[in-house]
């Protein structure tokens, strides 16, 4: 069986091209993926959480992590667990994310 290895840095630099709509930092700086995890025959999982469970973007930013983390190559199938635990706080920002929303 020849299966494609998936490339975890190809899945996760797709993660940072996602943004939250009403933040300036892609999610993954913004430290809402908690995990990813590349699993056989092509499955990827990401688990994840929102600023806050009413998040008006709660249905569009997993919908667009799974339609960019679809596109690199060889993965078949992409699974979007949303979580609140823990629940997402700021500390969970990169020095980089902090920076750019002027929090250092």
């Amino acid at each position: 069986m020849n299966m494609a290895i998936i490339n975890l840095e190809a899945v996760t630099n797709q993660i940072k091209t996602v943004y939250d709509p009403e933040i300036p930092v892609d999610v993954y700086e913004l430290g809402l993926i908690y995990d990813v995890q590349i699993l056989d025959a092509g499955k990827v999982k990401v688990v994840m959480t929102l600023t806050a469970p009413a998040c008006p973007a709660a249905e569009q930013i997993p919908r667009e992590i799974k339609e960019k983390v679809s596109t690199v190559p060889g993965v078949t199938e992409v699974e979007i667990e949303l979580t609140f635990d823990p629940p997402w706080d700021k500390d969970m920002m990169s020095e980089e994310a902090k920076l750019e929303l002027g929090m250092l």
